[in-house]
C-alpha cells in the first residue's frame, strides 16, 4: 500500500482557541492511537489523563506513555478522541481510532483519506411472537393426545 501523510489540526476539547496544526503525520491503521508530540499537547493544554498507558513497538519493546483527549480537525471532519503523547523518537502518526471517528478510509492506490461512506446504525425490528398462553384448538387437541398416550 505504501505510506503517506496528513496535515491535521488539534484541539483542547475545553478551549477549542487553543489549537496547533501538525504539518505531517503519518496515516497508520496498524496504530490504534494517534501519537502527537508532548510539547505540542502541552503547549495547547492538554493534560494526561492516564500517565501509564502501555504499548509494544513493532520490534516488542514496551514503552509507557500518557495519554489525553483531543479534537482533530482533517479539512471539514472531526472527532474526538485519545491522544498518545508521543516522547522525542516516538513515531508521529494518526491511528484507526482517530480514523474512524473521523469516518475517513484509505484510499491505498492514490494514498489518500477518502470518506468511508454512511454510518452504521441500528434499526428496530418487529419479532413475530407466537402466544404461548393460549394455543390453537389443533395444538390443544395434539397435546391432550399426547398426555394420553403417555398416561397409559
Amino acid at each position: 500500500m505504501g505510506t503517506f501523510h496528513t496535515k491535521c489540526k488539534i484541539e483542547n476539547p475545553t478551549d477549542r482557541d487553543r489549537s496547533v496544526v501538525i504539518p505531517k503525520l503519518l496515516v497508520d491503521t496498524g496504530s490504534e492511537f494517534t501519537w502527537v508530540p508532548e510539547r505540542m499537547l502541552e503547549r495547547i493544554g492538554i493534560p494526561r489523563e492516564k500517565k501509564d498507558g502501555v504499548f509494544v513497538r513493532a520490534n516488542g519493546q514496551e514503552v509507557m506513555r500518557g495519554i489525553g483527549f483531543a479534537i482533530f480537525r482533517l479539512d471539514k471532519f472531526f472527532t474526538i478522541d485519545e491522544v498518545v503523547f508521543a516522547e522525542p523518537g516516538d513515531l508521529l502518526l494518526i491511528g484507526a481510532r482517530t480514523l474512524d471517528g473521523l469516518n475517513l478510509t484509505v484510499e491505498p492506490a492514490r494514498r489518500r483519506l477518502v470518506v468511508a461512506g454512511p454510518l452504521p446504525a441500528a434499526s428496530p425490528t418487529r419479532r413475530k411472537t407466537k402466544s404461548r398462553l393460549r394455543p390453537t384448538n389443533r395444538l390443544a387437541k395434539h397435546s391432550q393426545r399426547s398426555t394420553s398416550v403417555s398416561d397409559r
